[in-house]
């Protein structure tokens, strides 16, 4: 590889996506902090399970590069199992680059369980403890994509950080993953200001932020003067918001051709979507059209993989938007 594109940095999985349909969903009145329930102590039927193999917030970013025309590699831990050459065959499949990808023999390579219900899932994982390192002999690439990581990775951000600080030229698009939330802003502060593009969604920008009633405005305002220069927050179907620090934008979901089938792997694809139409030389408004064009397709499939998009692909969709589907300032 003669020039690296976009290095995704973050761990790697399978997912067994099992559908079920003897369950039911209770919420609060606003319709949040929605629970799943089955009954317990019973055989439960289920429908069907697919397994789908190297999926993980930073390996479907990886995916979604390649797909779009960049070149990208991992960095990642794999164990030497079955499951592990599979996820390695995977990423080679997909033309990303697996070199950077450790095998570590006597591990289990993640393994994660995905109760399908309707059109969302709830995610029942296992990070297993890798000794994460980065890989002694890299290629400076363009950007490195950071997001979830084990929680035995604390030290690892430290590692990323002076890597970043001794490679000024590197941008870093930062998708912060469980763990990373959990671990706040305050011991990531490195992290956070080296971050040219942060993505998350409302609930978790709230998070970060303490802020658990603030509106898209005031979030995005704090994400910046925690240190990233461009900030994108995601709310579901209601669409997305972006700032560059001095205006900020909304911008619409694209048409859904139909009802979404599964939404694993939205965020994944937005996020990584607009760090590559940026990575190409795309302005910041051209990127924050190109973001929502891939979630919309990946909901049509189960996973958060098969239905990423070839920039051939995406710009058609593009052309055939309707004419509300822009950018459109909020301040």
């Amino acid at each position: 590889m003669n020039k690296l594109d976009i290095l995704a940095i973050g761990d790697i999985t399978t997912d067994a996506f099992i559908r079920i349909k003897d369950a039911r969903v209770s919420c609060d009145i606003n319709n949040e902090n929605c629970q799943i329930c089955m009954k317990f102590a019973d055989k439960i039927p289920y429908e069907s399970v697919d397994i789908i193999n190297a999926v993980g917030n930073s390996p479907n970013a990886a995916v979604s590069v390649t797909r779009l025309g960049a070149n990208a590699s991992l960095v990642s831990n794999v164990g030497d199992d079955q499951n592990g050459k599979e996820c390695l065959g995977v990423l080679t499949e997909n033309g990303v680059s697996a070199d950077y990808v450790k095998i570590h023999e006597g591990k289990k390579t993640n393994y994660h369980y995905v109760l399908w219900y309707e059109a969302e899932r709830t995610i029942l994982v296992k990070h297993e403890e890798f000794p994460y390192a980065l890989p002694p002999k890299i290629p400076e690439p363009a950007w490195v994509y950071l997001s979830s990581l084990g929680e035995s990775a604390l030290s690892f951000h430290d590692e990323i950080e002076t890597y970043l600080m001794e490679h000024p030229r590197v941008l870093l698009a930062f998708q912060p993953g469980t763990f990373q939330l959990k671990i706040g802003k305050e011991r990531l502060a490195g992290i956070y200001k080296r971050t040219h593009v942060f993505v998350c969604n409302v609930e978790e920008a709230r998070k970060i932020l303490s802020l658990p009633n603030a509106d898209i405005k005031t979030l995005l305002r704090e994400m910046h003067s925690v240190g990233p220069t461009l900030v994108a927050i995601t709310d579901g179907p209601k669409g997305a918001y972006a700032s560059d620090g001095t205006h900020a934008w909304f911008m619409p979901i694209y048409p859904d051709p139909a009802p979404p089938l599964e939404r694993t792997g939205c965020g994944d694809a937005f996020a990584s979507t607009f760090v590559t139409a940026l990575q190409m030389g795309k302005s910041f408004e051209d990127a924050l059209m190109w973001a929502p064009i891939n979630p919309m397709n990946v909901v049509q499939h189960v996973g958060a993989q098969r239905g990423l998009l070839t920039k051939e692909q995406l710009l058609e969709l593009l052309s055939k938007a309707p004419a509300n589907y822009k950018p459109s300032r909020i301040y």
